[in-house]
């Protein structure tokens, strides 16, 4: 006659656990049936009876029980695993930084994954998983412009105090012009590409009506927009701007005017317009740092929003789009919020190993 199985010690919590676990439907079923093993014996059931109602052998019933007595519920666990050994170690990621700094294959500019597997004799996958890892994107770009002005510092420090901290009793104004704004028609919708994915469409054939040139103020404090559309962009089409700029501002005669403009020759050699508006003060952003501008940012936001993607079959339906745009912004202007970002030009003579290490 079989012998009973020795029923294992435990508590009413571990009772509960496995009762948990046996019913469950979302926990692992390794564990699942390791429960109902553990509860059956507690019910008093021999080792063979529990081995044949799970359909598992009588060794694996006593492994587990054992693994309970020894260990309560924690014993039910997978004890941890060397696992299989890696095949692209430390070495591998190293030789993935270092092929990156040596000339790339001829007749490429330079290296992509399927080139690097095939240098290092790995498989794609594991190329990409490095690069994945490290934060490495070999087909996105970045640039940026370093100023190279001897004045940088000192004018890149009044503009950024007008922004931070504007002089009392004035207006602080951010202008610049978008040129060559080009009426483009061409029919846009969307179309369904062969993986299933809706995206926009843009037919390669296009009519061009002209271009339009925009003038645009921002007001630094309240992030309102003045603008204004012409088909020239000459000295006289500015300062006819800013004559309607300063009858537009409210009490612009009793404030000082700050205007931050970049270095376009149409902004300088105007002595004879500011005599005129002695309370007007223009304020030129250093060379090759017309970023400092606030009014580009806004720039940025009409271009994504009005212009891409947009076909106007005349310039007149081009300028009603800019200034249903601009009407549509007003109610919504906030002041942008100025941050600062580093940029190192020696960031270009860094190897890939440097950055990632």
């Amino acid at each position: 006659m079989p012998r009973k199985a020795p029923i294992p010690c435990y508590s009413e919590k571990d009772r509960q656990t496995l009762a948990e676990w046996a019913n469950s439907r979302s926990i692992e079923w390794r564990l699942v049936e390791r429960a109902k093993i553990i509860n059956m014996l507690l019910d008093g059931e021999q080792v063979n009876k529990v081995a044949t109602a799970l359909g598992i052998s009588q060794n694996t019933v006593i492994e587990w029980r054992d693994r309970f007595i020894a260990n309560g519920i924690k014993g039910l666990y997978d004890l941890p695993r060397s696992g299989k050994p890696p095949k692209y170690d430390k070495e591998f990621r190293n030789q993935v930084l270092k092929t990156l700094e040596l000339v790339s294959p001829k007749g490429q500019a330079s290296w992509d994954g399927p080139s690097l597997a095939k240098h290092l004799g790995a498989s794609d996958d594991a190329v990409w998983r490095v690069l994945r890892k490290e934060g490495i994107c070999l087909a996105r770009q970045r640039s940026w412009c370093v100023s190279t002005d001897p004045e940088f510092a000192p004018k890149a420090a009044n503009i950024v105090g007008l922004y931070l901290s504007p002089p009392e009793n004035a207006i602080v104004i951010s202008v610049d012009e978008k040129p060559s704004i080009q009426a483009l028609e061409r029919a846009t919708g969307y179309v369904c590409t062969s993986n299933r994915k809706i995206v926009r469409g843009l037919k390669s054939a296009y009519k061009r009506h002209g271009i339009l040139n925009l003038f645009a103020a921002l007001n630094v404090a309240t992030g309102t927009i003045h603008a204004q559309t012409t088909e020239l962009k000459r000295r006289v089409e500015f300062l006819a701007f800013m004559d309607q700029l300063l009858l537009d501002l409210p009490d612009s005669d009793k404030k000082e005017i700050h205007v931050i403009l970049d270095n376009y020759c149409i902004h300088k050699r105007n002595e004879k317009w500011l005599a005129v508006h002695p309370n007007v003060k223009f304020h030129f952003t250093p060379t090759s740092a017309s970023w400092l501008n606030q009014v580009e940012i806004w720039f940025g936001i009409l271009s994504r929003k009005a212009l891409k993607n947009a076909g106007f079959k005349s310039i007149e339906q081009l300028r009603s789009a800019i200034e249903a745009f601009i009407e549509a912004y007003q109610p919504n202007a906030k002041p942008f919020v100025w941050r600062k970002r580093e940029v190192k030009g020696s960031q270009l003579r860094n190897t890939i190993r440097n950055l990632c290490n």
